[in-house]
């Protein structure tokens, strides 16, 4: 065994058994996400008429519904110094929302269902990532995110594995498919129930009243602040990943084999997140996000240029390691740089502003796809990106100059 991997394994060791838990918790429920998630386009678009305008609307709505929910339940889990009761609601809404998919009877449905399922995503969000913060041991931040986005981000591969072989073995019936996702979201609800133990609250910790008052988002800080402007340009380069499915299908992919374009990009993900953070533990996280946005720009133009099947594929795995190279570094910058009494409204903030973007991001992407075509709006999210770059020059500066708040 070589001398890194007994390293690495000393550093899997060294994590909290509340982290791999909720990595685990993570996995499961994107197991049942993904299955849906990874059909969703196709069944709105072939099977109820959607447009792709229409789809990029639904998204986007979604996915700030989730962002603007974080806000709130990030600060309240500061007010009331507890993350796991909300984290724990926001999965149980999730998996209670999970059959309204196969019983929907239109668009209208679908769409609430899809808006509930995103307001369960907003509730758990903000309060887990505080969590996973809270349980890190110091200086093992950037590992600790890095093992929950890769387990998480192996139930979205698994997912949509799982939904290629169950509509060859439903015969393409979509929702026999998204009742067999109702499975995997209950059992992560139960494992966060019964084996995540929250910490105690240390005595010394300040107590919030008012997490969103002006005066503690300020206590933020200028760190903060440049790290959320910085991740708003990464989002609005980086829209919704429905858009990578319709451009596989618009080159032939067969209807059973869309949900590889997932599989595939979540695979990269999967693989590059938990040692991009560790080595970002050891090195620093600015230059291996600099790294991430030139894998997005070169995405963007393998998507936007490269003719058939062969060149999507490897577009859609360069897209998922950028990914790797750049969320769970962000979320260890948010965490690193605020008051830990303030982490859960941080990362709420921090979502909000992220997640508007995803919705003008996808909203822009729906435009330019209707109008330009698909090219279009791979080369905008490639130009966004680029612009991305400048931002991380002053964070780097700023990151040197300051203590790491907690």
């Amino acid at each position: 065994m070589s001398a890194p991997d007994v390293q690495d394994r000393k550093l899997l060791s060294r994590l909290p058994a509340g982290i791999w838990a909720l990595g685990f918790v993570s996995l499961l429920m994107d197991v049942s996400s993904e299955m849906i998630h990874a059909l969703l386009p196709v069944y709105l678009t072939v099977g109820l008429g959607a447009s792709a305008l229409a789809l990029g609307v639904i998204e986007g709505i979604a996915e700030a519904t989730a962002a603007i929910t974080k806000v709130f339940s990030g600060a309240l889990s500061d007010r009331i110094g507890r993350r796991k009761e909300l984290a724990a609601f926001g999965y149980g809404l999730a998996a209670v929302t999970k059959p309204v998919f196969p019983l929907a009877a239109s668009l209208g449905w679908v769409v609430a269902a899809r808006f509930i399922d995103r307001i369960g995503k907003g509730i758990r969000g903000a309060p887990r990532d505080a969590l996973v913060a809270d349980l890190a041991p110091p200086g093992m931040r950037g590992a600790a995110f890095g093992l929950r986005q890769s387990l998480d981000t192996v139930g979205a591969f698994l997912g949509p594995l799982a939904a290629i072989g169950l509509m060859w073995l439903f015969a393409n019936d979509f929702r026999s498919v998204f009742w067999v996702a109702v499975i995997p979201a209950v059992l992560s609800v139960a494992l966060l129930l019964w084996v995540v133990r929250e910490p105690a609250r240390p005595a010394a910790r300040r107590k919030v009243r008012n997490p969103l008052s002006r005066a503690e988002l300020t206590s933020l800080g200028p760190v903060y602040w440049w790290v959320v402007a910085v991740a708003t340009l990464f989002t609005l380069a980086r829209f919704s990943e429905a858009f990578l499915i319709l451009r596989a299908q618009g080159a032939g992919i067969p209807l059973m084999l869309v949900p590889l374009v997932l599989v595939g990009m979540n695979l990269a993900y999967a693989l590059s997140a938990w040692p991009v953070g560790v080595l970002s533990d050891r090195i620093g996280r600015t230059g291996l996000l600099l790294s991430g946005l030139g894998l997005l720009i070169v995405a963007d133009l393998v998507l936007a240029l490269a003719p058939g099947l062969a060149g999507i594929a490897v577009g859609v795995l360069i897209w998922g390691l950028h990914m790797g190279f750049t969320q769970g570094l962000l979320a260890a910058l948010v965490a690193e740089s605020v008051p830990e009494e303030l982490r859960g409204t941080a990362f709420g903030m921090f979502n909000l502003v992220t997640g508007v973007a995803l919705l003008i991001a996808s909203l822009l992407a729906g435009a330019l796809w209707e109008v330009y075509g698909p090219g279009a709006t791979f080369l905008a999210g490639a130009g966004f990106a680029a612009v991305s770059a400048f931002g991380l020059l002053p964070l780097r500066r700023r990151l040197a100059r300051a203590p790491e708040a907690g």
